[in-house]
């Protein structure tokens, strides 16, 4: 098969489309014929190496990738079920997380995959999974958004603001997204009643005041953020965007925790999703919001497989907008 290779850590010049064996899928997990795979700031982390701490915690290998094919967000169809897989079969459309996605064909744990939502095409599919959990646990989860509150998203035109958005507005909250001005009709259509131009507006000027900011970026320190809140506001921290390439995201993290403990402002560090956590139940939720057209996923420009670098590349340098999706066949 073809697989999109890492050998080593690296811009995203060093990946190279190889040939690589079939994986075999083990007990309790599926081989997945991909159609499509999305690209994330996830990807770009793992492909360089960074931040160097996660080499140390052995989530990405000390002194070359652990994981030789990159990838983690995809959509295809079932090839073949290990023994004790339960509702899914060969012919099954699917999304959800794969490690190693820019190939043909890769394996994961079943709980891993849902049934993709009817209507869907395998592009919008693979939009899915890491942007709108990411999304739903930072609004509905940590933020615990209610009817009525003013909600503002930093990074509103990306793969996660434009799925938190939508959640927020479906739960009946006011919210001010934060973007370009090139996005800014993409956001209003997806429910934004107000819309700040980054480049023009600083939402952290304190002449607003918020009951729960969902940062995606990144861009502002913790002291300005807090000056958006309410006084018993709810500041969401979405990792990317943290400087330091040796703590990454732990230093602002301890920074989070430290003035949280003095200050009634809740700020709450979430991680972008990844297998880790509880992914099955909130991929059914995402996709029964999908099912129900009460969310959709934003596709802002595809590749082929052979310019996975220059994908990676375009998310990477901030010009995404929506999901960023690979094309595999």
């Amino acid at each position: 098969m073809k697989a999109v290779v890492q050998e080593r850590f690296g811009p995203p010049d060093s990946l190279r489309v190889r040939d690589a064996d079939r994986p075999r899928a083990g007990a309790g997990q599926v081989l997945v014929r991909m159609r499509a795979a999305a690209v994330n700031p996830y990807d770009w982390h793992m492909l360089r190496g960074d931040p160097y701490a996660a080499r140390l915690l052995g989530g990405m290998g000390l002194t070359r990738p652990r994981s030789r094919v990159a990838g983690i967000e995809a959509a295809g169809v079932v090839e073949r079920v290990g023994a004790g897989v339960r509702g899914l079969a060969p012919g099954d459309p699917v999304l959800g997380f794969c490690p190693g996605a820019f190939a043909e064909y890769a394996c994961t744990s079943a709980p891993l995959l849902v049934p993709v939502p009817a209507g869907l095409t395998f592009e919008q599919a693979a939009a899915v999974p890491m942007g709108a959990v990411t999304a739903l646990r930072g609004i509905r989860t940590v933020g615990r958004v209610r009817s009525g509150q003013r909600v503002l998203v930093n990074g509103a035109g990306g793969g996660v603001g434009t799925f938190a958005v939508q959640i927020a507005a479906l739960l009946e909250a006011e919210v001010t997204a934060v973007c370009s001005a090139g996005n800014a009709d993409l956001v209003r259509s997806l429910g934004a009643a107000h819309v700040l131009d980054y480049a023009r507006q600083d939402f952290t000027d304190g002449r607003e005041r918020y009951d729960v900011v969902l940062d995606n970026v990144g861009n502002h320190p913790l002291g300005r953020l807090r000056r958006a809140l309410t006084p018993a506001g709810v500041l969401v921290a979405n990792g990317g965007g943290s400087p330091g390439r040796v703590f990454g995201a732990v230093g602002a993290m301890l920074e989070l925790a430290a003035v949280n403990a003095v200050t009634r402002q809740r700020l709450r560090p979430i991680l972008p999703a990844t297998p880790d956590g509880p992914a099955h139940e909130d991929l059914l939720a995402v996709t029964a919001l999908v099912e129900a057209g009460q969310l959709t996923p934003v596709v802002g420009r595809t590749f082929a497989l052979a310019d996975t670098a220059q994908a990676v590349r375009h998310v990477e340098e901030g010009h995404a907008r929506g999901k960023t999706v690979i094309t595999v066949s």
